[in-house]
C-alpha cells in the first residue's frame, strides 16, 4: 500500500515506520502524502487508540529530502511549502488519540519538528536531535520554532536554532525535548509497554485530556478552567464514564468502548 512508510496495526494502536533507510528516511513529497493518509486512517479507526511513529536503519527522520530542492525556488513557492508542512504537523498534534515517537536515531530538522508535533517522544540511546536549518541559510518551517520554545523554553530554543548544533539523547531528555531514554535495544518495546498502558484508559477521556492540555496552552488560566469544567460535564454522561465508575465498584477492570 505504501512505498515510504511502513503500517502495522496491532492490538488497539499502530504503528507507523519511516521506510527509506537508504536516505536517513529524508521527509519527500511522496512521504508526506503517506503520512497524511495514515495520519487519517488512524482517525477514522475507532478500534486504533493510539499510534506510535519510528523510523527503520540509524534515522527516525534526518530532515527534508534535500534533493527535491532547487536554489530557484521562490519564496511564495517556499512559503507554500512552510503553509503545507504546517498544517501536516498541526494534523498530526490534533489527532484526538495518543501519539508517541520512538526516536531511534537521527532527528533533524523536519524529523525533530515531527517529532514535537507527537503527545510524547521516547528517546533510544542513539538518538540525535536538531533543528540545523540555520547552517543552510533558513529556519524551520514545519511549526519547529513554536513547538520548541513552548516545549522547552525560548532559552533553549534559541540555543539550538542559533547554533544549529545536534543534541544527543542524554542532553535531549535533560533539557525536555525527550520525555524518557531508554535503551537502544529495548525501544520500540517500552514505547509499546507505554502505549498499552495509555489506551487501557478510556478514549473519551484521553481526547479529553489531550484536548485540556493542548488548547490550554493557548488560553489564559481562568479560560483553561472553565474549558476543564465544561469537558468534564460532557464526560460524566459518556457510557465510558459509567462503565468506569461500575467497574470501580464491582472491583473488575473496565471495558470501555469509546462512547
Amino acid at each position: 500500500m505504501y512505498q515510504e512508510i511502513l503500517f502495522e496495526v496491532k492490538e488497539g494502536y499502530a504503528v507507523l515506520t519511516f521506510n527509506k533507510p537508504e536516505k536517513l528516511n529524508a521527509l519527500s513529497t511522496k512521504m508526506k502524502e503517506e503520512l497524511e493518509d495514515a495520519i487519517a486512517a488512524v482517525e477514522a479507526d475507532s478500534s486504533i487508540r493510539g499510534l506510535i511513529i519510528t523510523g527503520s536503519g540509524r534515522a527516525f527522520m534526518a530532515g527534508t529530502d534535500l534533493s527535491e530542492l532547487t536554489t530557484d525556488r521562490t519564496g511564495a513557492e517556499t512559503k507554500q511549502m512552510s503553509l503545507h508542512g504546517q498544517a501536516l504537523m498541526n494534523r498530526l498534534e490534533s489527532l484526538p488519540k495518543p501519539v508517541i515517537a520512538a526516536v531511534n536515531g537521527y532527528a533533524l530538522g523536519g524529523g525533530t519538528e515531527l517529532a514535537l508535533a507527537c503527545d510524547m517522544r521516547v528517546a533510544g540511546e542513539k538518538a540525535v536531535f536538531g533543528v540545523p536549518e540555520s547552517d543552510l541559510g533558513v529556519a524551520p518551517c514545519y511549526g519547529g520554532t513554536q513547538r520548541l520554545a513552548r516545549l522547552c523554553g525560548p532559552a533553549v530554543a534559541k540555543d539550538l536554532l542559533f547554533t544549529a548544533r545536534k543534541v544527543r539523547a542524554e542532553e535531549a531528555y535533560r533539557i525536555g525535548l525527550a520525555d524518557r531514554l531508554v535503551p537502544q535495544e529495548s525501544l520500540l518495546e517500552e514505547t509499546e509497554t507505554l502505549m498499552k498502558s495509555i489506551i487501557k484508559n478510556g478514549p473519551v477521556a484521553i481526547a479529553a485530556c489531550k484536548s485540556l492540555v493542548d488548547q490550554g496552552l493557548d488560553m489564559s488560566f481562568a479560560a483553561g478552567l472553565r474549558y476543564e469544567a465544561e469537558l468534564n460535564g460532557l464526560l460524566a454522561d459518556t457510557k465510558d464514564a459509567k462503565e468506569g465508575l461500575r467497574s470501580f465498584f464491582e472491583k473488575r477492570p473496565p471495558v470501555f468502548q469509546g462512547k
